[in-house]
């Protein structure tokens, strides 16, 4: 395939459709002629305006920005989270990473803390709880103060905002053996943990978000696929540092329950 002009190819979609969280599901099997131009959410909703026209159910599936900011896509390509191209979500796909004659295997997210709303769209509802268990930052209100009056040093500024790059789309979990959320979870309590505004609620930040993740989620044993799948690349490093600060956290926060 050239890179110099765009093309038409016609590739076999097999989709997932189920009715509901409860309903048993299937593949269907769709032809599609779409140009290589064309994005992967653009070639599913051609495949819409068609099963449309034949006054079949649209495909559920879900986005927002299609810029690769939000984080509200994000589907199972060919049996990887966001499909072959790295470091992308699946709205910044685009069909020239196909090619003429493939079957493409488009299926939901796959984790017990995911359960499928319809089609290929679930309930990552999980992520929320955990970040509104971290709570707040406390912050003094009033007149804004001077850029320079909080120094931040530049290795955890840069640091932290590698970390605050997660979207929160989930394909951490869904890439993981485990259906495990450490790297979002991590990314989350980093991009706080790291900066002088946040200090005051860390520990009690890191102790919620942990415990509320392991609610719905499964244990990390580091086979390193969320950060693979990441379409932000966030680093593994920031499972280490969660990991640290968990066990502080246990600590320093025992320390000051004894004192009241």
């Amino acid at each position: 395939m050239s890179s110099g002009h765009s093309e038409t190819i016609n590739v076999t979609l097999k989709v997932w459709r189920q009715e509901g969280p409860n309903e048993n599901g299937g593949f269907e099997v769709h032809q599609q002629t779409i140009s290589t131009d064309a994005s992967f959410l653009e070639m599913l909703d051609q495949l819409n305006e068609q099963l449309n026209e034949v006054g079949t159910e649209p495909l559920a599936f879900e986005s927002d920005c299609r810029e690769g900011i939000c984080g509200t896509c994000g589907v199972m390509i060919n049996g990887r989270a966001h499909g072959p191209q790295t470091a992308t979500a699946t709205c910044q796909l685009h069909m020239r990473e196909f090619h003429d004659g493939d079957e493409i295997v488009v299926e939901p997210f796959r984790a017990a803390g995911f359960p499928v709303i319809r089609d290929l769209a679930v309930d990552r509802s999980p992520l929320d709880r955990i970040i509104e268990s971290g709570g707040y930052i406390s912050v003094n209100t009033g007149a804004a103060s001077d850029a320079n009056l909080t120094p931040v040093p530049k290795a955890a500024a840069d640091m932290a905002f590698d970390a605050a790059a997660c979207i929160g789309c989930g394909a951490c979990v869904a890439a993981c053996p485990n259906s495990a959320a450490q790297l979002f979870t991590s990314a989350k309590i980093g991009h706080l943990g790291l900066l002088p505004q946040g200090q005051a609620e860390r520990w009690s930040r890191t102790e919620n978000m942990v415990e509320t993740m392991e609610e719905f989620f499964g244990s990390c044993t580091n086979h390193g696929e969320c950060s693979a799948a990441c379409p932000k690349e966030i680093s593994l490093d920031f499972i280490a540092f969660m990991n640290r600060d968990y066990v502080k956290a246990k600590i320093k926060n025992r320390a000051l329950a004894g004192q009241h």
